[in-house]
Order: C-alpha cells, then structure tokens, then sequence
C-alpha cells in the first residue's frame, strides 16, 4: 500500500527526501513536505479518527487549519493531541494515530524549550497568499519596516495547490521571485509556519511559529506591535449539509485540488463532485487531468457556465444541473452518492433518487472569508449576497483587509488588492510607497453561485445525519431542537449546539450554521448576523504561551541573605508569594510536628531566631505622607511620634481586610510600612492605584524596599539578653527600648535598625541590617545564643505562635468578606478620623449585622485532636439530610505545646456570642464536638510581651 496514490511527478514534495512514519501501528513513507494528510492519502489511508460522540468514522476533509475531521494523537517525537493532520509536517520517527473521540496529555515533562520574541513593525501582513505577497512587496519597496506571516510551511497560499499561472508562467514562479525579492530588503522579515492567533488594542498581534524539533525552540510566540496592519488571511471552503456528509472520503473541493497539484496526491480513484458554484469545476478539470475518474459534476445551479462546462464536455465529464447529493452509502469510507433532482428553492427533491459508485466526493457550498482576526480588532462585518458569507466592513484599529478575506475570489483581484492595501499602509505610516505591478492572471467570467445551506433527503427528514459541525458532531436535527427551545440568536444557538465551539472554531461550519438556522427561523441570514469571533485563532499550547517561564522559572525565585545558611542548616521550605522561607528546621529523626513543638517551647521558654526578611517593606516619603497612610489604614497614622511604631489594618473600599502590618515612622515626612510577604506587591500595586486616580494632589511617593533590608526576629524571654550581648551600645531594656519603638545602633558591628515588634506574645526585636549584611549578622547572633540555648524557627512555628495568641493572618483567616469588626479589632478603627478607605461600607446593613462571622477559637473535646483547616462548623451533632446548615470555618489550626492540645481559630456566624457554646466539626465519618472559646488561648493578659 506504500504510496500507491502518489503522482509519478509534479507537486512540491522533495522525492530525494523520503521519510518513514507510523501511523496505528503501521509504518508508511512519506516525503519531505508533506503533511501527515497528505502522506496518509498517499498511501490509501482515508479513515483517520472517529468523531467525539457519536463514534462516526472519520476522515480528511480539508487542507489546512480549517480541519474539522482529522484530528491524531502524537506520540513521537512528543505526545502532543488534538492536532490536525492537515497541519502535521511528516518528519522520520513520527508517530502518530487516530483519535476516538478525546486525545492524551503527556505524563512525562517536556524536554522541548519555547520562547517568545518582542518586535516592531511599520507594516505587519497576516497571510501570505497573492493578497498577502502583493501587499508586502508594495510596503517593502517603500523602506518600511515590514513583517510577512504565515502558517503554511512556505509563502504563496492558495497558488501553490491550484497550478495557476501568472504572466503565461506557473504561479509558483512568481511566488519564488517574489519571496526571494522580500528576502533581500533589510527591513523585511519573513515568518513561516507562523499563525497570528490573536489581534489585540493598539495594533497588538501575537502569533505561533512552529520551528521543528531541530531548531534550539520547539514554538516560538511573536508579539508584535504594528503601525498598520494587512490582512490578508483568505478564505475556507464551505462544504454542503446533506445526509451522511460526513463519512471518509467526502472532501473540500479546493483540498482535493490541493493534493493533487501540491502534493501530487490522487485522493480517490472515482469521484463526484458536487458544488453550488464555479470554483469546484477547477477542482474537476484538475483530478480529472492528473487521472482520477471523475463519474459527475453535480451542480445544484439551474445553469452552469459554459466555459466549465466545455472543459467538462472535451473530458467526458457529465455534468448533473438543478441536482444535490442527499445522501451517502458506506461504512469506513464512501461507496456511492444519492442524488436526486433539486427545484428552484431548494426545498424539496423533485425527482427519483441516483445511485452513483464512488470512492470520492467532492463538496463546495461557496467560500467564508476568514474574518477572525479583522473580527477580534473590534471590526465589524455585513453580509455578501454575491458569495452568501460575511465580509469585513470596517474597523478603529490601523488596519485593513485584502483579497479573498474582503469576498474577492478572482487571484487578478486578490493580487490588486493585495498590492493597494499595502501601498496604503506603508503610506499611512509615513513613508512613499508607490502600487507594486502585479502579473496578469486570466480566469474565466464567474458565474453568480447559489446558497443552498441544507439539502433536503427524504431518508433523514429528522436531520439526525446532517452535519452542520463535524467537529462536534452537531446537526441540523440540534439547530432544530435549539430553534424550538426559543434559541433565536446565533450566539445562543451557538452555545446550545456547542457548534462551532471545537478545535476548528467554527472555520467550516460558522457562516453554514448561520445559514441552517436562518433557514429554520425563515429569516434572512444577514438579519441573523454571525457569532463573534475571539482569539486563538487556531489552538496554541500552554508550554508555548508559558515559553521558558515554567518549571523553576514559571515563577521568579527570590530567596533572602539567610538562604544558604537555611539550606546548610537541613530547612524544609515553603513557598510564600515568590519567596522561599524556612518552614522548619527538623532534626534527625523527627517529623514535622515534633520539630514545630520543639521550636515553639524553644521560643516560649528561651530564645528563637527567625528570618523575616520576607515581609514587604515599602518606604513612604513626602510632605502629604501622614495625610495619605490615614486614608489607607483605618487606624490614625499621622499622631504617630518619630521614633515609634503602630500596628496597621487596610481595607479595601467594600470594607473588607485587605492586608496588614506596622507602620513606623522614621523622620517628619517619612514612614516605613510593612506588609505581609505575600501581600507585599498586591499593596504597593493598591496604594499607587489610589495615589495615581484618586488622590493625585497628594505629594508622595513610594518606594519598596523589601529586598533592601535583612531583617530578623530575635523572640523569647532570653532575647534582651541575647541581643545586649552582641549589641552592647544599645539600651534594651524596658524603660529605655519601649514596646513598639525603634532604635538605631550597632548589631554584631553592623549598623541597623532595631525595632520592639512581636508576633509571637513574647518578648521580641526586630534587626534590620542591610541586605548583603544578613548572613553576617545571623550567624553572630545565633554564636551569640548559643548559651541561651538559641533555636532557629520557621514559618509553622509561628503561625503557631501567632494563633496562640489569636493573631489573624491576612488570607488565611480571611477571605475577601471579614471586616477588622468581625476579627475583633475595633479597636484599629478610628473613629475621629473622617474617612479612610472602607469606612463608609462598614455603616451597610450588611456589615453590621450581627450575625456576621466572628473570628474564635475552638477547643475540641478530644485534646489529641487537630481539627483540618478548612472544615466546616455546625450546630447539631447529627447532620441530617442535606443541605445541611454551616455556620463557618475553621482557619486555622495547630497542637500547641504550651496548650498541651490541639486548637483552632475559626470564623463563625454570631460566634462572639456564642463563647461557651458546644458546636460540632465533622471530621472524617462523624462530627466531633468543638467549645468556642476566646481568640486569645495564651498569655490573655500579654505579661510576657516586656519580658
């Protein structure tokens, strides 16, 4: 079976270069420049997959991206699904095979690389067909900055399957001359096997180019802005909704020529072809020519052109007027055609049905113009009913279409219309661009087309086997069901149906579904209107749009001056925004929660050490700078004394916490600002939003400066002793280094800023030393320790801490819906201040209810228990029939060692009120009885914070 479809010559495959592939199981040979289509029609293979819900065998419709049908799985050289075979370049060690239905997601990583490229361009032209070339030879000859794109493997569109000539000669001479004339201009770039998938506001385009497994990156994303922009994208081929159209061997006219003149590929051995207009004609000439038995020409016209008509006639070829094909025969791949006579409308057969032998059937409902990009730059469109599908008319954007995607079918039009529309835009950006001499091209007169969107059959009045969407396997009898449920809009319909919705996005079923549909409505399909159009254009990886920007480096790393020591030191990592942070420091042989215990009793009874370098940092200078952080912390900020330091909440303007931290002020006009580490960005962004729109009369400005400083927590009863050791010049004690003030002074040598903060209820300092000073200041407070017993701390033992002491963390304890009321923090609401964002919304009804959700504690009954974080908390011990009533959360929850239990923090409706109360938790198969208690578990009233 090797090849035994093949051409002896002609086609634009390299026969010096064979290539063996596998498909099912099977090994075939191709050649350099086929497509897995291609190779696989040239060796007789025409069933290729089998659609997603119905199970219907499959085979090769198109020729390109417009593949409805075709669809493989690609297991070498990469396990990539859901590619088109119309699109696969064979290559040697390619395997591949047929979906049934749904493709396969690699289990392994990709070895692949992918990158992205950034570029500028006075003139961008998206297609490079006759339309496409034209127009950048005019804006090349001008010195604009010029990009060509285009997803086929080499320039020339349409020409390089139809055996045009131009100028008495091949086309693809032209199309040869022309490519290598672009070549040479220095400001030109050439882009194959490059889609542009998406156009964006500004003249933003973003594209795909494919570069083999050979090349140093699989994919490569383009972004590119243009001055102007040219589209000329083309146009598919509409096929025809009858009975059984979507069996193998049932292919797109203008595909089947393609095979044959590109890829000297004979599709089928005997053929009928079927159309409503002139264009499949050509498709018959040139099958017959290169030996395929063409048995009719079915055109559903009343009258057909003569000009075709007399090839036909010097070919043998009969030729069927006023006639459709209604139905098919066959099982893996079509046997024969019924045709019957057709009336005037269309509407009903008028005469006996025809069976007619074939192993090929070649179907052409008109041409849609591949609006897609011109529709995603906000251009609108109209109906033609010269071809019966939707045109561009106009867009804001610098753009402007040409040739077949503007309903020009003729390739003298496209290419003068090609060639204007790039003259146009080089001129529009500027430069002296004159209309480039397109080669004369000689087509016979076109014959007006008929739009025939269902053809009638007596044996599926039902229309269960009329395929509008073979891709999603959707039918006339689904438009008529969506129709009858009140759907009268395309774009509900549309979603009904799931039509057009699939890989393909509608590319050859769009404008037919509009046309079913209109059909069913009794509307005019211009009235009707067609779906909007949304990028991607053709499908594009994840890996391709993520590029190098995967794996370790999805995310940037950041890591703190401390970081080596924590890996020296055997730390366990969590992953906080983008920093990495010590989550626990484990000896050997313990596990986690033995760790976590060990460290919190260390910080409780002596001293511990942690780096919370992590917590953002933002410096806020300017004569307004108090007016300003009153207005975003609820709490009065502009009465803080130089010198001294005060706990912050911020709301966003529902009134709901957004983050929290210190503020500490630093001279008259100048404040540092902490947030939480991950919440640091998220709160610059937020300030300078409200800075830059709101309050712009404001003099202030603001700086992070989180990787600035190395900070770290000395904590515990031992930590003034610890700290007076290695910082003698300092005043640590109470009288002279109050709670919530700041010093300056000499740490280990180094100079720094010492600040009285405590997240933990003991007694605390906070060094902030410069950056590149971090390791060094560590390691001589840790000597320093070490006969007090220091203990290193991570990120669970405070959190912890921290919950012992009913201290809330921002996005762990709330969501997006608590107020600084519902933590229990009143007391950080001003209420002298005149506003500040979110206080009006704390007046709502809603926000002063009083059975909002409280942040508590919880005290489960069994002591060994630790509640998960996350489960719900209801009133009764049995759950009942569900749904069944919550009442909150649980936020967090920990095993304490000074508790000598497990506890949670949790918000639950009206639970202030309800301290003392029973409430249950269900945990696995049973909900387990839970005391609500105060926040506060530990030291309530705060003795040890001074030591």
């Amino acid at each position: 079976m090797s090849n035994e479809f093949r051409l002896a010559d002609g086609g634009r495959i390299d026969r010096d270069r064979p290539v063996r592939f596998d498909f099912e199981g099977q090994q075939l040979q191709g050649y350099a420049g086929d497509t897995l289509a291609s190779a696989l029609l040239a060796n007789g293979v025409h069933r290729v997959a089998t659609s997603n819900k119905y199970g219907r065998p499959r085979g090769i419709m198109a020729a390109g991206a417009e593949e409805p049908n075709a669809l493989v799985q690609v297991e070498a050289p990469f396990p990539e699904p859901m590619l088109p075979a119309t699109t696969v370049e064979v290559r040697d060690g390619l395997q591949a095979s047929g979906l049934p239905g749904k493709g396969r997601l690699a289990t392994e990583e990709d070895p692949a690389r992918y990158d992205t490229m950034h570029t500028h361009c006075d003139v961008l032209v998206v297609g490079a067909g006759p339309a496409g070339l034209a127009a950048a030879l005019s804006a090349a000859r001008s010195g604009a900055r010029v990009i060509v794109a285009d997803a086929d493997t080499e320039f020339g569109g349409s020409l390089l399957g139809s055996g045009q000539t131009l100028d008495g000669r091949a086309a693809t001479d032209w199309v040869r001359r022309t490519t290598a004339e672009l070549a040479e201009h220095p400001e030109v770039r050439l882009l194959p096997r490059t889609t542009v998938f998406g156009y964006y506001e500004d003249n933003y385009l973003v594209a795909l180019e494919h570069r083999g497994d050979d090349a140093s990156s699989r994919q490569r994303i383009w972004r590119m802005r243009a001055r102007e922009v040219v589209l000329a994208t083309g146009a598919h081929e509409r096929p025809l909704v009858f009975s059984g159209n979507d069996r193998p061997g049932i292919m797109l006219a203008g595909s089947a020529r393609t095979y044959v003149n590109r890829y000297a590929v004979l599709p089928g051995r005997r053929a009928v072809v079927f159309t409503t207009n002139d264009s499949a004609y050509a498709a018959a000439i040139d099958l017959h020519d290169a030996g395929v038995e063409i048995v009719a020409v079915v055109d559903a016209r009343e009258v057909v052109s003569t000009y075709w008509a007399s090839l036909c006639v010097e070919r043998g070829i009969r030729i069927h007027a006023s006639t459709g094909v209604v139905s098919t025969s066959g099982t893996d791949r079509i046997t024969s055609a019924h045709l019957s006579s057709l009336g005037p409308e269309g509407n009903h057969p008028t005469s006996v049905r025809q069976v007619v032998t074939c192993d090929l059937l070649l179907v052409s409902g008109g041409w849609n113009p591949a609006v897609h990009l011109h529709s995603q730059a906000r251009g609108s469109v109209r109906f033609a009913e010269d071809i019966g599908a939707f045109v561009p008319d106009g867009t804001d954007q610098a753009a402007r279409s040409a040739g077949a995607v503007t309903g020009v079918l003729a390739t003298g039009k496209c290419l003068t219309s090609g060639a204007e529309a790039g003259r146009d835009a080089a001129r529009a950006a500027g430069f002296d661009a004159e209309l480039a001499r397109v080669p004369d091209s000689k087509h016979a007169p076109i014959l007006a087309a008929r739009h025939l969107w269902v053809v009638p059959g007596s044996g599926d009045s039902d229309g269960t086997t009329q395929f509008v969407d073979l891709a999603r396997d959707a039918t006339v009898a689904d438009v008529r069901r969506a129709v009858a449920a009140g759907m009268d809009n395309v774009e509900h319909v549309k979603r009904y149906t799931t039509i057009g919705t699939a890989h393909d996005q509608g590319k050859t079923s769009g404008t037919l579904s509009t046309g079913v549909i209109a059909e069913v409505l009794g509307v005019g399909v211009g009235e009707l209107g067609t779906t909007t159009f949304r990028a991607p254009y053709t499908p594009v990886t994840f890996a391709a749009l993520a590029g190098r920007e995967r794996g370790d480096l999805y995310d940037p790393v950041r890591v703190t001056a401390m970081h080596d020591w924590h890996v020296e030191q055997g730390a366990l990592f969590e992953n906080v925004g983008q920093w990495k942070r010590p989550w626990y420091y484990p000896h050997s042989g313990e596990d986690m929660e033995t760790a976590v215990l060990r460290e919190c009793y260390a910080v409780r009874s002596g001293v511990g050490m942690q780096d919370v370098s992590t917590l953002g940092k933002i410096d806020v200078q300017g004569p307004d700078a108090a007016e300003f952080l009153d207005l975003v912390y609820t709490n009065k900020m502009s009465t803080l004394k130089v010198g001294r330091i005060r706990y912050g909440l911020m709301c966003t303007a529902d009134g709901m916490v957004f983050d929290d931290g210190t503020v500490t002020r630093t001279a008259e006009h100048r404040y540092l600002i902490s947030t939480t580490s991950g919440g640091a960005a998220n709160v610059l962004a937020h300030l300078e939003d409200w800075l830059q729109t709101e309050w712009t009369h404001l003099r202030v400005h603001l700086t992070s400066v989180t990787e600035h400083w190395a900070t770290i927590a000395l904590v515990g009863p031992e930590s003034r002793q610890v700290l007076a050791d290695v910082a003698p010049e300092l005043d640590v004690d109470n009288d002279g280094f109050g709670f919530m003030t700041w010093q300056e002074g000499n740490v280990a040598g180094v100079h720094a800023r010492v600040c009285r903060i405590s997240f933990s209820g003991e007694l605390a300092f906070e060094i902030n030393v410069p950056w590149w000073y971090g390791r060094e200041v560590w390691e001589v407070l840790m000597a320093g320790g070490r006969p007090y017993g220091i203990t290193p701390y991570g990120t669970e033992t405070m959190h912890v801490l921290r919950a012992e002491k009913g201290f809330p963390i921002v996005g762990q304890d709330t969501d997006g819906t608590i107020t600084p009321h519902d933590l229990g923090m009143s007391w950080a609401v001003s209420k002298k201040k005149d506003d500040f964002l979110g206080k009006r919304s704390f007046s709502r009804p809603d926000t002063a209810r009083t059975d909002r959700k409280h942040l508590v504690g919880l005290l489960p009954e069994d002591t060994n228990l630790v509640l998960p974080e996350g489960a719900q908390i209801v009133e009764q011990p049995e759950l009942g029939e569900p749904p069944v009533p919550m009442l909150g959360h649980v936020t967090s929850s920990y095993r304490s060692a000074v508790l000598g239990s497990g506890f949670a923090l949790a918000v639950v409706k009206g639970g202030r009120d309800r301290v003392g109360e029973t409430l249950y938790s269900p945990v696995g198969d049973r909900p387990v009885p839970v005391t609500v208690t105060e926040p506060v578990f530990y030291d309530k009233e705060g003795a040890r914070r001074d030591g």
